[in-house]
C-alpha cells in the first residue's frame, strides 16, 4: 500500500507494511547494517558493531516484536519497531525508529510513526515508551509531535506516549492508501456529507442522486 498523506505533501514513494518475522529477518538486519555511523549511534545510543546488530535483528524476529517497514524497490529503508511489554522492565511496550539517510526529509518518520500508533492501538496498548539519544534531534522532534513527554537521563531522552490522549483524525483510516483508494475514500466522505445536507433540508429521495453528483464535483 503506497502512502499518501492527505494533509502534508511528501516525496516518499515506497510502501509501508509489517514484515513477516522469520522469513523477512534479512530485510531488517540489512537495513540496520546500512545505517551510517551517526544513525547507528542514534538508534542504539552508542556505536554497535555488525555482530551486535545481527543478533539484535534475530532477537526481534523471535520475541514477537512488530516491525513496520518502509520499503523501496524491495529494500527496507526505514523501520518502526514495536516491542512487546514483557521485554521491558516497566512492562511498557517500547518503540524505536530508524531511517536511512537516502530517504530522510521525505516524511518517512511520520509515516512510520502513524502506522505504529495505529498498530499499538489495535493491540490494546494504552501507553508506549520511547528512548532515543539526547543528540537525536530529529527523533526527539518527531516523538514530541506525536505527544511524547521526554526527559533526559545520562545522555538519553526517555519518554512515554499516552495513546488514550491521541486524538483520532477523521482521516486516520486514510493514512496509508493507494492513490485510487484515497480518491475513492474522499468521494465517499463527500457523499456522506451531502446526504446529510439534503436530508436536513428535506429533499428526501432525491438526496442520493444529488449527493453522488456533489461528491464527485467535490
Amino acid at each position: 500500500m503506497t502512502y499518501q498523506d492527505l494533509t502534508h505533501s511528501t516525496r516518499a514513494k515506497g510502501n509501508v507494511r509489517i514484515l513477516r518475522q522469520q522469513e523477512e529477518l534479512p530485510l531488517l538486519r540489512d537495513h540496520l547494517l546500512r545505517l551510517d555511523r551517526v544513525s547507528r549511534h542514534d538508534r542504539f545510543q552508542g556505536f554497535m558493531d555488525d555482530s551486535f546488530i545481527e543478533s539484535y535483528a534475530a532477537k526481534c524476529a523471535a520475541d514477537g516484536t512488530v516491525i513496520i517497514a518502509y520499503i523501496e524497490d524491495g529494500v527496507v529503508r526505514g523501520a518502526a519497531e514495536l516491542h512487546p511489554p514483557d521485554q521491558s522492565a516497566d512492562s511498557l511496550p517500547e518503540i524505536a525508529f530508524s531511517v536511512e539517510a537516502s530517504v530522510r526529509r521525505q516524511g518517512v518518520g511520520s509515516i512510520l510513526f502513524k502506522k505504529l500508533i495505529a498498530e499499538a492501538r489495535s493491540k490494546g496498548y494504552h501507553s508506549l515508551r520511547i528512548t532515543t539519544g539526547a543528540q537525536n534531534h530529529a527523533m526527539r522532534a518527531l516523538a514530541s509531535k506525536f505527544g511524547a513527554h521526554l526527559t533526559f537521563r545520562q545522555g538519553e531522552s526517555t519518554g512515554s506516549i499516552d495513546l488514550k490522549q491521541q486524538p483520532l483524525s477523521p482521516f486516520a483510516g486514510l493514512a496509508i492508501l493507494t492513490p485510487t483508494d484515497a480518491a475513492r475514500a474522499m468521494i465517499n466522505l463527500n457523499r456522506a456529507y451531502w446526504r446529510l445536507y439534503f436530508k436536513m433540508y428535506g429533499l428526501g429521495r432525491t438526496a442520493p442522486r444529488h449527493a453522488d453528483g456533489a461528491a464527485r464535483r467535490g
